[in-house]
Order: C-alpha cells, then sequence, then structure tokens
C-alpha cells in the first residue's frame, strides 16, 4: 500500500536503517532529532510491520523492539522466522539470521515464530 511519507516516517525509518540492533519506542524516542509523541512513533512503527518494512520482537518481558533485517533489502535472503538475542547487560535485541527448527502436531500452521535467546551480546562478553 502507498502511504505518505512525512519527515516523522523518514526520521524513524533512517534510525532504524541506521541501526545494527533491534529498537524499542523508548530507544528510538530518546535517539531522534525531531520531537515524536510516543502514540505517532508507534503508529509509523506498526504501519511499518503492516508494509513488511521492519518486524516487531517482543521479549519475554513484553517489551516490543522493531527492526529492519539486515537482508531485507533481498527479501528471498531474508530467513522469515528467524532467532533474536535480547542481551541482558546492554538491553538490545538482534536477529541472528539463523534458521528456527519447529514442528507442530498435525493440523496446525503457524503464521509467526517468536524466538528470542537472552544472555550477554558478542559487545558486550
Amino acid at each position: 500500500m502507498n502511504r505518505r511519507n512525512t519527515p516523522t516516517k523518514e526520521a524513524i525509518f533512517n534510525l532504524l536503517s541506521t541501526s545494527k540492533k533491534a529498537l524499542s519506542q523508548d530507544a528510538i524516542e530518546r535517539q531522534l532529532d525531531i520531537k515524536i509523541n510516543r502514540a505517532t512513533i508507534y503508529r509509523v512503527l506498526n504501519r511499518f510491520c503492516e508494509d513488511d518494512i521492519v518486524h516487531k520482537i517482543v521479549a519475554e518481558d513484553g517489551k516490543q523492539y522493531f527492526a529492519i533485517c539486515e537482508k531485507c533489502e533481498n527479501p528471498s535472503e531474508v530467513v522469515t522466522h528467524h532467532f533474536h538475542f535480547r542481551c541482558l547487560s546492554c538491553d538490545t535485541i538482534e536477529c541472528l539470521q539463523v534458521p528456527v527448527a519447529y514442528s507442530v502436531p498435525d493440523g496446525y500452521k503457524v503464521q509467526n515464530a517468536n524466538c528470542v535467546l537472552t544472555g550477554v551480546c558478542n559487545d558486550c562478553s
């Protein structure tokens, strides 16, 4: 769906594009150069999710993080169901392009998988 580009959307997209890790709404709000309220940030992030521009990761504490995968420029290379790693030291989440292997009973159809590994990231260890 074609949506109007705004300075707000552009600022959020540019921040997510340059970040190597997934960002929460409050981290996005802190890092933006322009003043945007929380509701607007969530609205933009949810639209990005609807348009498959970013994906949402929900950590075990319920906090939402948003990321653009490194390989999203070439969707054929993106691992749809992949692991995420949450660092307990720097409180960040990053995408790990490792496919998730799982099985479900007959009759079940998986539409989404949320796989978050928790520990200490490479930068902090």
